[in-house]
């Protein structure tokens, strides 16, 4: 990508999104193109076409999407599927009716099996059943990533998968009942601390582990697989190493300087026991992730407080 070729970026102002604009902007890319939903609704077949022919990106960021944790997930199946499905037929047919040189389509590592074997594979997908909680989420990325491999095989497009692990960071959704399990829990702790309470009570058992990556460091390896992947197949983007949910809730604590307990509530589901992506082939090509798991968790406790008047307004 040359700094003047025109970049648009779905989803600018999600995790991924808003990470890869300031990424594309420090590398002095002047020809970005983003789109709010009020502006933009993608779900709209009308919208998204009038908007390819008369904007005619050449490179297309695919980070938009409908996301949630568990109680999302289990509560809106039907919104998930959906809007996820509706955007991604929308924005990759007019990628390629417009004749975009590349596009990259995020997707999701909850696209694995359930009980794939750790870490996982790219070969590991639609080997086995999908994990319940986020099944509706999961089939909807993995049509996208069929549908790109279908256009890559009967059109000759460049559209490459990228399957990023949990995420986190700057921009994150806080929202209790929507968000992720780690800004959810620098909510909870954050709340915890300012309301001098004795302890915080966390969803499941604490022992399944996560995979976490900084949102810069997704944003860093999409534009390093836009440069430098050409193929269908998908790839994986990770930290490579897990901790267990009780593992990064001290750590949270630690950082946030909450002293009281911790209360971990069975009666909650857990998901997936364990989900860490193997990223061999993503080292092979010359990238690693660089921003470990405590300074990020720093990093994105600073974002938090410093948009916490927004959230608790919220309420």
């Amino acid at each position: 990508m040359n700094n003047t070729d025109k970049i648009y970026v779905a989803g600018h102002n999600g995790l991924v999104g808003s990470a890869i604009v300031r990424l594309l902007k420090s590398k002095g890319h002047t020809n970005i193109l983003t789109r709010t939903s009020a502006e933009l609704d993608l779900r709209n077949q009308v919208s998204v076409k009038e908007f390819f022919a008369k904007e005619k990106p050449q490179y297309v960021f695919m980070a938009a999407a409908k996301v949630g944790g568990i109680w999302a997930n289990k509560t809106y199946p039907a919104e998930f599927i959906f809007d996820n499905l509706s955007i991604q037929n929308n924005v990759i047919h007019e990628a390629y009716k417009n004749g975009v040189t590349k596009l990259l389509f995020l997707g999701s590592s909850c696209i694995y099996p359930k009980n794939a074997p750790q870490p996982i594979i790219e070969d590991y997908l639609l080997t086995d059943s999908l994990e319940p909680t986020n099944e509706a989420y999961a089939i909807a990325k993995i049509a996208g990533i069929k549908m790109c491999q279908a256009y890559h095989q009967q059109y000759g497009c460049n559209f490459i998968s990228v399957m990023p692990t949990n995420l986190y960071g700057p921009g994150d959704n806080y929202d209790l009942q929507k968000s992720h399990v780690l800004p959810a829990l620098i909510r909870k702790f954050h709340e915890a601390k300012m309301n001098n309470d004795e302890h915080v009570t966390i969803w499941g058992t604490g022992k399944p582990s996560r995979e976490f990556l900084h949102a810069d460091d997704a944003a860093a390896a999409c534009y390093f697989l836009m440069q430098n992947y050409d193929q269908p197949e998908i790839i994986n983007i990770g930290w490579g190493k897990d901790d267990t949910i009780a593992e990064l809730a001290l750590q949270i604590k630690e950082t946030v300087g909450f002293t009281g307990k911790l209360i971990f509530d069975d009666t909650k589901p857990d998901g997936t026991m364990r989900k860490l992506l193997n990223v061999d082939k993503l080292n092979a090509l010359g990238w690693s992730a660089s921003i470990n798991l405590k300074e990020g968790i720093q990093n994105t406790y600073q974002d938090f407080t410093s948009k916490y008047d927004y959230y608790t307004s919220k309420k």
